[in-house]
């Protein structure tokens, strides 16, 4: 995927169309921040994903811990984990690698 990607973005780079999100694209967004989504990365963007199904918003980083831990286990809830997975603000990073809305509560 080429950098043609970002006609798909807000300002502030979460997408403006959910259905346009594909794996493709959350490695290229990824890339364009310099990272390499790995399988830990993949695993919560896929309960970010259906996070977001079940209850039609990205959560804010408490929301987000408490669905890691319960899906995946107390260890990849923490938030320490998801600083280092998702550097910076693990909810806002993470929604956008997804696909998602930008999580309330997140400046």
């Amino acid at each position: 995927m080429t950098t043609d990607f970002r006609a798909l973005l807000d300002d502030e780079g979460y997408l403006l169309r959910l259905d346009d999100w594909s794996e493709a694209l959350a490695c290229a967004l990824a890339e364009d921040k310099g990272m390499q989504l790995s399988d830990e990365h993949w695993e919560i963007i896929w309960v970010l994903r259906d996070f977001y199904r079940r209850y039609e918003h990205s959560p804010a980083m408490r929301p987000l811990c408490k669905a890691i831990s319960r899906e995946l286990g107390a260890d990849k809830g923490r938030s320490i984990h998801l600083l280092k997975l998702f550097p910076g603000s693990p909810a806002k990073l993470a929604a956008c690698l997804a696909g998602l809305p930008k999580p309330d509560n997140c400046l």
